[in-house]
C-alpha cells in the first residue's frame, strides 16, 4: 500500500497539544487532532499525522526541541504556533518571539514543507492581567503577519482577531485554554485555510455546561496560584511530558 500523500505534523505548546479539550479517558484532543480527522474526511483517503506539541513551552524551546524532529519525519505540511506563554513574560520582546516564526519558515522552505501558521485565540477579556495580554497579543499578531508578507504559499489561520472566539463560552475553566467549542472553531478555520469545507457546526458547537465555573478566590487558588508557583520555582507544566503522537499515526476518513 502506498504511503499517504498528506503527512501533517504539528508543533507548539498547550494550544496545539489540545489542553482544554479533554476526553472522557483523561487524554486531550484539540484542534490539531480534529484537523487531522477533518482533513482525511475531506480528501477521502488516509493521512499521516504527528503532534510533537508540549504544554508550557516558550516559543524558542518549541523551535529548538520540536522543529528538527518534526522535519526529520519528512512531512508535507507543518503547523506552527507559539508565543502564548512568552506574552505572559513582559521582559520577552515581541521581536524575539517573531524571530521564531521566521526560523520555522526558513527551515520549512529549505525542506520543501508547506507551513500552516496559526495565531492563538485571545483570552484577555476574562484573564487577570488582561490588558497586558491584549496589548502584547496585538503587537505579536502584527509582527507575525509582517514576517509572512507576500508569502501566499503559507496557509494562515489567524485566530487572535476572532471576537467570537474570545467569548467566555469558548474557554475552559482555567480561562487560559480553549474548551472543545474553541478547539473545533480553530479546526474549522485551519481546514478552511487548506481549501476544505469543515462541518458547519464546528464553527459553534452547542454551548457547554458552565455551572461549575470557578470565580473569585476559588479561581485564583485553583488556577492562578499553581501557575505563579511554577514561575517562582522555574518549573513548567510540560516538564517530563512526551509528545502524544511523536511518530506518524494513520488517520483514516470516517464514512
Amino acid at each position: 500500500m502506498p504511503a499517504p500523500s498528506i503527512r501533517y505534523v504539528a508543533i507548539g505548546d498547550s494550544f496545539t497539544e489540545g489542553v482544554g479539550d479533554e476526553l472522557p479517558d483523561g487524554t486531550v484532543r484539540g484542534w490539531a487532532d480534529i484537523v487531522a480527522q477533518g482533513w482525511a474526511d475531506a480528501v477521502g483517503e488516509p493521512i499521516s499525522y504527528a503532534n510533537l506539541a508540549i504544554r508550557g513551552k516558550l516559543v524558542w524551546p518549541i523551535v529548538e526541541e520540536q522543529l528538527e524532529p518534526a522535519l526529520a519525519l519528512r512531512p508535507t505540511h507543518l503547523s506552527f504556533n507559539g508565543g502564548g506563554n512568552d506574552m505572559l513574560r513582559p521582559r520577552t520582546t515581541i521581536a524575539h518571539v517573531a524571530d521564531a516564526f521566521t526560523r520555522v519558515l526558513e527551515r520549512c522552505d529549505a525542506e520543501g514543507v508547506r507551513v500552516i501558521l496559526l495565531s492563538g485565540a485571545n483570552p484577555s477579556a476574562h484573564l487577570p492581567m488582561g490588558r497586558l495580554v491584549q496589548r502584547r497579543g496585538d503587537e505579536l499578531s502584527v509582527a507575525v503577519v509582517d514576517r509572512i508578507a507576500g508569502r501566499d504559499d503559507v496557509f494562515r489561520a489567524l485566530n487572535w482577531p476572532d471576537d467570537e472566539l474570545s467569548r467566555p463560552d469558548y474557554w475552559s475553566e482555567d480561562r487560559l485554554h480553549m474548551n472543545s467549542r474553541g478547539h473545533h472553531r480553530v479546526a474549522a478555520r485551519v481546514l478552511t485555510s487548506l481549501g476544505h469545507t469543515p462541518p458547519h457546526d464546528w464553527w459553534s458547537l452547542t454551548e457547554e455546561d458552565r455551572s461549575v465555573r470557578l470565580r473569585g478566590a476559588a479561581y485564583y487558588r485553583t488556577h492562578v496560584g499553581p501557575w505563579v508557583r511554577r514561575r517562582l520555582t522555574g518549573r513548567s507544566s510540560g516538564d517530563g511530558r512526551l509528545p502524544k503522537f511523536g511518530q506518524w499515526t494513520p488517520v483514516s476518513p470516517v464514512a
